[in-house]
């Protein structure tokens, strides 16, 4: 079983708080994840400046970044980190899903002891209708050859199962459990999400509710336990 999760780190700052990205390096070590996702979790300005403690981490953790870009953390805002001693099959590589922010997606096969499968890491858009054309980006991407077991771990800024990239997503994925991770401080709505194909892949999925997750962010973090080998 492998453990993953995915977590909108609200750019290093709580719901209403100043920056303080150390408090996210505290909630990872919490989290014991082979794969974590990480939405905004690079400076838009300054791309070329970590902003997470990427040596602590992997001290604490063992988690290491896998780059698209050398010299930069993350990609438009996504980080996916893996357990050291993961097997890079292909990429990463980022996926660029327009829109005005404008959003972007990391994509990667890896083995991490459990079989090969494709990871795609990704933060919608706000519009409806922008977050089903970049789910089916998604898609695309995740049907590309060769075929293996995939996820799709982000925030995707979608509550509902009818309507923009989940209406898209569910007739490929399955539908999602529902599990509330924001506003951190009083979960309400499930925008963050850990969905496979072939569906049937995630064999559980709760969120990481600890004091430490509610000061670090706006969203809790999602985690999920994952069987390859599932249908």
């Amino acid at each position: 079983m492998m453990r993953v999760g995915t977590w909108n780190i609200h750019r290093g700052r709580a719901a209403f708080g100043r920056f303080r990205p150390e408090l996210a390096t505290e909630v990872i070590a919490e989290l014991g994840c082979d794969l974590l996702a990480l939405q905004e979790a690079q400076h838009y300005l300054a791309r070329g400046k970590p902003m997470l403690e990427e040596e602590a981490i992997r001290a604490r953790t063992g988690l290491v970044p896998l780059r698209v870009t050398v010299g930069q953390q993350g990609f438009r805002s996504n980080i996916l980190m893996a357990r050291e001693g993961a097997r890079v099959l292909r990429g990463p590589v980022g996926v660029r899903l327009g829109g005005m922010e404008p959003r972007g997606a990391i994509m990667t096969d890896l083995d991490l002891g459990h079989g090969p499968v494709r990871v795609l890491v990704a933060h919608l858009s706000l519009g409806a209708g922008r977050r089903a054309m970049q789910a089916r980006v998604l898609l695309d991407a995740m049907r590309e050859w060769p075929h293996l077991p995939a996820l799709i771990l982000g925030d995707l800024n979608e509550r509902r199962l009818d309507q923009g990239a989940l209406s898209v997503l569910v007739p490929e994925c399955g539908v999602p459990p529902q599990v509330a991770t924001f506003p951190a401080f009083r979960p309400l709505l499930a925008l963050d999400r850990v969905l496979s194909h072939p569906a049937g892949l995630v064999a559980r999925l709760w969120a990481h509710d600890t004091p430490a997750a509610r000061r670090a962010s706006d969203h809790l973090p999602l985690l999920a336990e994952v069987a390859l080998g599932a249908r």
